[in-house]
């Protein structure tokens, strides 16, 4: 299991000049100058991992699906092997992992363990999806759900803390994107019923505390989900994904699963997906749309893997750079032993993880986690000087991974 911890790197376009000298008891500005160059960590355009999309700079994070199956073959075994050569690659990479686990997948057996299908009483439904023989699971079976709790459990045992992982996404249907318009779709039997995903939700939102965890947007469907009858379950904090992004743009379902969950959820929780790209048209309208789109969703990543082929990776830099938090210093005063620093959030969205500005390796008290777009914090920190140095640390980056800031102070 990886444990160890590690602090974001000095970033090397930070330079501060003339500061305070030593023995002066008032504060004195700093001059700082910094820029971002790079998409910051866990934000920005997302490749699948093990393609050749990843091998380059200009990303962040990397996603994959995984089978339940892939990690459990008997009751109680669990064999994270899989998991970790996908985390270990991405982090070799200098990047880390979107992970999302499906139970139904077109044209593929059920993802649930081999073990429970071995049950005398236990009996996958085989239908077609996308016109191809699917396996679906058996949702009125105890050891089905039994499992499905445990799996989590063990999950967040393992990985809740891991700073390989960034996001989890979760659910059920095909793709564990939260339908199944092709094929059956009936709760209690090849879909969950609504009491056990209740049960499932708060048992989540228990377990993962500190890794956002997140949903397809397709759940906002009443008869599908316990939302709309349970509207409590909102006030979990879980954020939304929309594997069909681009349709939410206009008036339509998608949107409509957006404002069900609600707009300002990015507050609390990331907002992510995917947007594909079979011809120029959709990149097109991507390109005419991304800048003013992820600012009005608040969006901190989304899956693209098919943008390399239309465009550059300077390009996939910019749009990365467009997403999730951008921490700007609009203030920085500094005495023999004090520091008073000003943190703007120029940003479309807040970091999710804890995060501090440090001078000469002494943190501020508070974090920067869910400063809002917009918003200013204002810290003190008990250390200053003559040549003072600032950086931003945080404990759940990988190797090689640095939050930059943006600064320019005479």
């Amino acid at each position: 299991m990886f444990r160890r911890t590690f602090l974001a790197g000095t970033c090397s376009s930070i330079f501060v000049r003339g500061g305070p000298r030593s023995g002066q008891t008032t504060l004195r500005p700093v001059p700082l100058r910094s820029t971002i160059t790079n998409v910051q960590p866990m934000t920005g355009l997302v490749m699948w991992e093990g393609s050749k999309n990843c091998e380059t700079d200009a990303i962040q994070l990397e996603f994959s699906y995984l089978r339940y199956s892939d990690v459990v073959k008997a009751k109680g075994h669990y064999d994270w092997t899989p998991v970790e050569r996908k985390l270990d690659a991405a982090a070799s990479r200098k990047h880390q992992m979107v992970l999302r686990f499906w139970d139904t997948y077109p044209g593929r057996p059920s993802g649930v363990p081999d073990y429970i299908k071995a049950l005398p009483d236990y009996k996958d439904t085989v239908a077609k999806s996308e016109g191809r023989d699917t396996g679906f699971p058996d949702w009125s079976h105890p050891e089905c759900q039994r499992f499905f709790l445990e799996f989590y459990e063990r999950f967040a045992e393992r990985y809740d803390r891991d700073p390989r992982l960034a996001f989890l996404e979760t659910g059920f249907g095909l793709w564990a994107e939260y339908h199944v318009y092709s094929g059956p779709e009936l709760p209690g039997l090849t879909f969950p019923s609504l009491e056990f995903q209740e049960r499932f939700f708060y048992h989540l939102a228990r377990l993962l505390r500190h890794t956002p965890w997140m949903i397809s947007q397709d759940a906002h469907v009443g008869k599908r989900t316990p939302f709309a009858s349970r509207p409590e379950l909102k006030q979990l904090r879980f954020g939304i994904f929309d594997d069909s992004f681009h349709l939410a743009w206009k008036p339509g379902y998608n949107l409509q699963g957006w404002e069900f969950f609600g707009r300002d959820r990015f507050r609390h929780s990331p907002a992510g997906g995917e947007i594909l790209f079979p011809n120029q048209e959709r990149v097109n309208l991507f390109a005419a749309n991304w800048f003013e789109q992820v600012r009005h969703f608040g969006i901190t990543f989304m899956i693209c893997e098919q943008l390399p082929r239309w465009t550059t990776l300077e390009r996939i830099r910019e749009y990365g750079l467009a997403c999730g938090y951008k921490f700007r210093i609009t203030r920085w005063e500094a005495g023999e032993s004090q520091s008073q620093i000003t943190v703007l959030n120029s940003g479309v969205a807040p970091i999710y993880y804890d995060a501090y500005v440090s001078v000469n390796g002494v943190r501020a008290k508070d974090s920067l986690k869910f400063l809002q777009p917009g918003d200013r914090i204002h810290l003190e920190i008990p250390a200053g000087g003559r040549n003072p140095s600032l950086r931003i640390e945080c404990d759940r980056l990988v190797p090689g991974q640095c939050i930059e800031f943006e600064a320019d102070l005479p």
